[in-house]
């Protein structure tokens, strides 16, 4: 008994294996998923996002001037160097 038991699951393992990721019945598994994980997403409030963007913001200015700065210098000093 336990012989025939073992094939049974082991051909239900094989006919699982089988079915494809784009059949229906995987994708309405797929979405039900996607929609018990959307329940789990926490989101900020709206004072927290906008402080994080504007430290977005001020770091990407702050970088771009540092970065552009560099490259002038670089410039100059290689074209300093050329002639």
């Amino acid at each position: 008994m336990a012989k025939k038991t073992k094939a049974i699951s082991k051909k239900k393992q094989i006919d699982e294996e089988k079915k494809s990721n784009f059949s229906p019945e995987a994708i309405k598994t797929f979405i039900d998923e996607v929609k018990v994980e959307f329940t789990k997403i926490v989101w900020p409030d709206k004072k927290t996002t906008m402080s994080l963007t504007g430290v977005v913001i001020v770091f990407s200015i702050l970088a771009s001037a540092y970065l552009g700065s560099v490259d002038l210098l670089l410039g100059k000093l290689i074209d300093t160097v050329l002639r």
